[in-house]
């Protein structure tokens, strides 16, 4: 009989502990005022002074070219060489196409010179271009200045380092 009171109090010292409710993070308690962050919040500030900053260097850059550039999504500064066939569809939101594309930096040194066969809206392009995409037909060719927020981001590539903003020339295939 003892025994039995024995396991049955174990059991019940089990159950109750697992019933128990792990602790909440402090941001999670109701009616609490959530904790902010001070280096979460130093680098969303830092960010945006960069990406403001970004903007200024490519707005003085376009104002000095040849060229006249029109501001798309993105903060990207475009300009069309040449149309391409306007007869031919615009890509669309999943869809496949073949495209060229060289990146420079902002003095011209080629970083990346690539072809390959993307697929629209996944992001596997600089969000500039994949934002704007859908705005040119097959066989046109675009310039453009993307800010490296919408270009290769905080974290760059093996060949473009992180925040660098760019200049971008594509060619819809």
């Amino acid at each position: 009989m003892r025994s039995a009171r024995l396991i049955i109090g174990i059991g019940l010292a089990f159950l109750i502990g697992c019933s128990h409710q792990p602790p909440q993070r402090p941001s999670q308690r109701k009616g609490e005022t959530p904790q902010v962050d001070s280096a979460q919040l130093a680098l969303l500030q830092l960010n945006k002074d960069l990406a403001e900053s970004a903007d200024k260097q490519l707005l003085q850059l376009v104002q000095t070219q040849d060229e006249s550039y029109a501001l798309y999504e993105g903060g990207a500064w475009v300009t069309v060489l040449d149309q391409g066939d306007t007869d031919s569809p615009t890509p669309r939101q999943g869809e496949k196409r073949v495209i060229h594309m060289k990146v420079y930096d902002l003095n011209g040194h080629l970083l990346q010179d690539s072809e390959g066969t993307y697929t629209i809206g996944k992001y596997e392009l600089p969000v500039a271009v994949d934002l704007n995409i859908g705005e040119w037909h097959r066989g046109a060719r675009i310039k453009m200045f993307a800010p490296w927020y919408s270009a290769f981001g905080m974290q760059g590539t093996k060949e473009i380092p992180p925040y660098e903003n760019v200049m971008i020339e594509l060619e819809l295939k």
